[in-house]
């Protein structure tokens, strides 16, 4: 065996390579373990730290829903009476704050639709029409102008606070019975003689409860000075008529309200559909409804244009 210095230091060499190659991959492992640890842990406690906060929101909105839904929702159990059903509903057409926000907002009315009417001999008529109304003291003192249009004719229905007359190319009419009839039934037997009943000297019953299609009603009969009589259904739910009814010469009619929705902070029923006898007659189609504009007092004259 020969003696060979080179050989022997190139294999020392190798050897102390091979040593710190050893302990830096050792290091290597470890920093990579550690900082995946961290990671590791980071991640774990990130949403421990988030929880509460993504709790509070919910707990407010929560709050906040229980809130709108004890304003909205009146409690009538504990003193149930005529007055107490009528106020609430006052109160929520008011947009909770009442029959002082039905004074002042709605003053005036202009009100522009679509009508379809359904006549006796099976025939169907489409118009479209405006209404202009100057709220009085009482229904019975308020200024109403009803102007149809229909394909072929445009005429007025005025009542000026004291009679009822039509307009028809700038000269007064008598109108006929129908037109009249389902012209005043809209006056005396609409959502007006509940939500004024105070003001117009009216006297309230409450008939109890009733259920219909699932939905559970008030009933409430207004009878006006004049002995006109309406019997109104009232959702126990929210506080809104749904249906009312009313009797004239032996016929029966029914009004429904659909499409509730807030004008000037005043709740509105933006379609109505009147049955008389379960056949129906009449729709109405609110298109834009404003309240407060000046109204002229020259609309309701006898002279007045249409």
């Amino acid at each position: 065996m020969c003696y060979n210095p080179q050989l022997i230091q190139q294999k020392r060499k190798m050897r102390r390579m091979f040593l710190v190659f050893s302990r830096l991959n050792s290091i290597l492992l470890l920093t990579v373990f550690s900082l995946t640890f961290s990671l590791f842990v980071s991640a774990q406690e990130t949403p421990k730290k988030e929880e509460p906060k993504k709790e509070e929101p919910k707990k407010e909105e929560t709050k906040k829903e229980e809130k709108l839904a004890a304003q909205t929702n009146v409690d009538l159990t504990k003193n149930l009476t005529a007055e107490g059903v009528a106020e609430s509903v006052v109160l929520i057409y008011g947009g909770l704050v009442g029959r002082n926000s039905l004074n002042q907002i709605r003053k005036t009315t202009f009100e522009r639709g679509k009508m379809t009417i359904a006549n006796d001999d099976g025939s169907v008529d489409n118009a479209t029409y405006q209404r202009w109304i100057v709220r009085g003291e009482s229904l019975d003192k308020e200024k109403n102008r009803f102007e149809q249009e229909f394909p072929n004719t445009k005429f007025s229905l005025i009542y000026d606070g004291a009679k009822t007359f039509g307009i028809y190319n700038n000269t007064i009419f008598t109108p006929r019975e129908a037109a009249l009839n389902s012209f005043q039934h809209q006056i005396w037997h609409g959502l007006e003689a509940l939500l004024r009943y105070k003001e117009n000297g009216a006297k309230i019953e409450l008939a109890g409860k009733d259920k219909l299609m699932n939905v559970e009603y008030y009933i409430l009969n207004v009878t006006d000075k004049e002995n006109r009589k309406t019997k109104f259904y009232i959702s126990v739910k929210s506080l809104r008529v749904m249906m009312l009814e009313y009797e004239e010469n032996g016929v029966k009619y029914k009004r429904k309200f659909y499409n509730y929705n807030y004008s000037q902070g005043t709740l509105v029923p933006y379609q109505t559909v009147l049955w008389a006898n379960d056949k129906q007659v009449e729709e109405i189609n609110i298109m834009t409804i404003t309240f407060g504009q000046k109204i002229e007092d020259t609309l309701f004259a006898g002279n007045a244009p249409n």
